[in-house]
């Protein structure tokens, strides 16, 4: 009897282990299809109101450069006065003007490898202007010569700067030099007017009057 339960055990072991190990197999192969789905999902799409802000965050950014950009009557009446093109400095250096057809008025300025946006400025002397506030640039023609200035820095990058224009007007400053207010002849000076003192009248004696 024992012999014959033992030997049925042994028939239905398989069967159970098989029975134990079946749950396990769908379990594994259902998590893998949920891992493929999540994985092939595509990511949410941005929501109306995130696009609308970066919208409106560009068309802030647009306004601003355009506002920075925009530059008044008498700045562009200077810019119409910028020499422009390669202008030789001295010790062989050269400074390279060229204007900004995005942004009228607005120069891009060059010396070796260093670039400046800059725009003019207005001056108390008449002296033309152009600036670059970021980097603290100067560019400064005169009429007879012009310079480039790193003021955050204290150097002068360029130094006796000279257009065709420039080089006129120096030739002529020889020939005809400009006199000094100090050099004036004294002719020319106006004498002052000396405004007369005048001087109080002495009363006449008065005739003595004799004792009786």
């Amino acid at each position: 009897m024992k012999l014959i339960l033992f030997a049925a055990l042994l028939a239905l072991a398989p069967a159970l282990v098989l029975a134990q190990d079946a749950p396990k197999k769908p379990v594994k192969a259902a998590a893998a299809k949920t891992t493929a789905k999540a994985a092939a999902k595509p990511a949410p799409k941005p929501t109306s109101s995130r696009i609308q802000l970066k919208t409106a965050a560009k068309n802030v950014a647009a306004g601003i450069e355009a506002a920075e950009a925009a530059l008044t009557p008498a700045e562009m009446a200077i810019a119409e006065r910028v020499q422009v093109g390669n202008v030789p400095c001295e010790l062989g250096t050269t400074v390279t003007l060229v204007p900004d057809t995005k942004y009228p008025g607005y120069f891009n300025v060059q010396v070796k490898t260093i670039k400046y946006r800059m725009f003019p400025v207005e001056t108390s002397t008449g002296a033309i202007r152009l600036e670059d506030k970021k980097a603290g640039a100067v560019w400064l023609q005169l009429g007879n010569k012009s310079m480039l200035m790193n003021q955050k820095l204290g150097q002068r990058l360029a130094d006796e700067c000279m257009s065709p224009q420039q080089i006129a007007v120096a030739e002529s400053l020889k020939l005809n030099p400009a006199q000094s207010v100090l050099n004036a002849p004294a002719a020319a000076v106006a004498p002052v007017p000396v405004a007369p003192v005048a001087v109080p009248e002495q009363a006449a004696p008065q005739p003595e009057v004799a004792k009786p």
